[in-house]
């Protein structure tokens, strides 16, 4: 009995599917510790699989778009102004109050003490739908998108 065989771009399609899971479970337990290995092992590849296939078909890493995610939290959290920046950044799922703190300054061009001030300000009367998408942080390198190389 003959296999039944995909055509490469039925795989590519299957592989987007997964890639897109992936995306979506970062988007829905950013604040869950997460870590690429166990977003490979949920997808069923090797890290260095999925990093390589993510960054291919989202212009980012899965960590660096996880970050993302985390950050743009983080803004929001910070714009209510109840909270510390220590207290948001456990909120979003960070360990590392350096780490965030870094990662937030490459993301939003100021530190997270100082955004927390003047977004305060700047936002003010704002309905909260447009600040967050004035206010949404800029990746570091536009997104580049490569076509997969015929085997």
């Amino acid at each position: 009995m003959p296999r039944n065989r995909s055509t490469p771009e039925e795989q590519r399609l299957r592989d987007l599917a997964v890639l897109r899971r992936v995306r979506d479970r970062i988007d829905r337990e950013y604040a869950q510790p997460l870590d690429v290995e166990a977003l490979a092992r949920g997808a069923h590849m090797s890290a260095g699989h999925l990093s390589r296939q993510f960054r291919i078909a989202y212009g980012e890493s899965p960590y660096g778009y996880l970050m993302t995610r985390r950050i743009e939290r983080a803004m929001a959290l910070l714009r209510r102004g109840d909270l510390s920046v220590t207290e948001v950044c456990f909120a979003v799922g960070c360990s590392s109050l350096g780490t965030f703190s870094t990662r937030f300054t490459e993301l939003v061009g100021m530190p997270p003490s100082t955004y927390r001030r003047e977004a305060a300000l700047a936002t003010s009367g704002m309905p909260s739908c447009v600040a967050k998408q004035v206010t949404r942080p800029v990746r570091s390198r536009p997104a580049t998108v490569t076509e997969p190389q015929p085997a």
